[in-house]
């Protein structure tokens, strides 16, 4: 069992309920790279927000679906999170969690010209979820998802990002560790195998 992954056993911890992932430019080769070997029997909701148009064409859940061992689908307004699921965030729309672990989309301004925003997702799931959250900030252009991932980091919740040099766009990493210091720092390959140790923490 290599270090990082013991010290994430051994470190005590709140049973986790929910993974939320954010990413932009590389976004969906980095979200294969991370989910395609997830078994079909992981518990957690894993919850994926990439910068796409602003349109209601969105192909990724299609996309996602026809590489992940794991259902996959658009979030829909209202619709309340089950585990074992992967939810993509629909274009046009920021995406929110609220207390009664439903999805809320609104049409709100783009945050860091982004709609749906990372923010906003990664706020929220904080909110709701607190210290049972883990956030991963991946590749992109731009700095949205380092203020949410400092929520979820503040509400006791578990931070990954991915390296920068392993990153395809290294902006949005950067800007996460101007922030904050991570739980775990890791290229894609590594946080690939802390997921599925991540489902091992749940409830």
């Amino acid at each position: 069992m290599s270090e990082q992954r013991r010290a994430l056993r051994e470190q005590p911890r709140a049973p986790l309920q929910a993974l939320v992932i954010g990413a932009s430019a590389g976004g969906v080769e980095a979200l294969l790279t991370l989910l395609a070997e997830l078994p079909p029997d992981y518990r957690l909701p894993v919850v994926c927000l990439l910068h796409v148009p602003d349109r209601n064409d969105s192909l990724l859940a299609e996309l996602l679906a026809r590489r992940l061992r794991l259902p996959v689908k658009e979030a829909e307004d209202k619709e309340y999170l089950r585990r074992g699921m992967v939810y993509v965030a629909p274009g046009g729309y920021h995406l929110s969690i609220e207390s009664d672990r439903s999805f809320s989309l609104s049409r709100e301004e783009p945050r860091h010209f982004s709609r749906p925003s990372i923010d906003i997702l990664f706020e929220s799931a904080a909110d709701t979820y607190a210290a049972q959250l883990a956030g991963a900030l991946l590749t992109g252009a731009n700095e949205d998802g380092a203020a949410g991932l400092l929520a979820i980091q503040q509400a006791g919740g578990l931070t990954l990002v991915q390296t920068p040099s392993d990153a395809l766009v290294p902006t949005m990493p950067e800007a996460a560790l101007a922030l904050l210091q991570p739980d775990y720092l890791l290229p894609l390959a590594s946080m690939r195998l802390l997921l599925a140790e991540l489902d091992d923490l749940s409830c």
